[in-house]
């Protein structure tokens, strides 16, 4: 009987427990990124939704990197205006944050799997929906495009609020 190498039994035992197969191209040779664990930059960007300062959020960017809410139909560029973003959505949302369900990577692009959740301020209820995201990375490791897939109606729906809903001005 053959015994595998201590990293290749740790990843096996991982992928067999895991919630989320390991499906990416490089699981093998990405050894932080394989396993339960979803890619750091995937964990950086949740913790930077689920916290409080914006700029935690843009600074995970390059410099002319792309934020699209396909939810709402906004793309911001820059850090600045993705920072510029997240602030707002503080504002429009209180307890904001995004649990990380599933991260698959494919070479520099990630999908991420989430549960998107928080209060609009003004509404009878919270909500929490399904909300996938892709993440296109450069050379180095940052987000060069993020592109947010969720629907703004389930969210009306679930908090309670009409339609036509419009956040408040700020």
């Amino acid at each position: 009987m053959s015994r595998l190498p201590r990293a290749a039994t740790t990843l096996i035992a991982a992928a067999a427990l895991s919630a989320a197969p390991v499906t990416s191209a490089s699981a093998a040779t990405d050894a932080p990124d394989a396993g339960r664990r979803p890619p750091r930059i995937v964990t950086a960007w949740a913790c930077a939704w689920n916290g409080t300062d914006p700029e935690e959020l843009g600074a995970l960017f390059t410099a002319d990197g792309v934020y699209t809410d396909l939810g709402v139909g906004v793309a911001f560029h820059g850090r600045r205006e993705i920072s510029g973003w997240k602030a707002r959505a503080d504002r429009v949302i209180d307890d904001i944050h995004v649990t990380v369900r599933a991260a698959n990577r494919d070479g520099g692009r990630i999908t991420v799997e989430t549960v998107y959740a928080g209060h609009l301020k003004g509404a009878r209820t919270a909500f929490a929906v399904p909300m996938t995201t892709l993440l296109d990375l450069d050379d180095h490791g940052l987000i060069a495009s993020d592109q947010d897939h969720y629907s703004l109606a389930e969210i009306l729906t679930r908090s309670g609020l009409p339609a036509d809903w419009t956040p408040p001005a700020h």
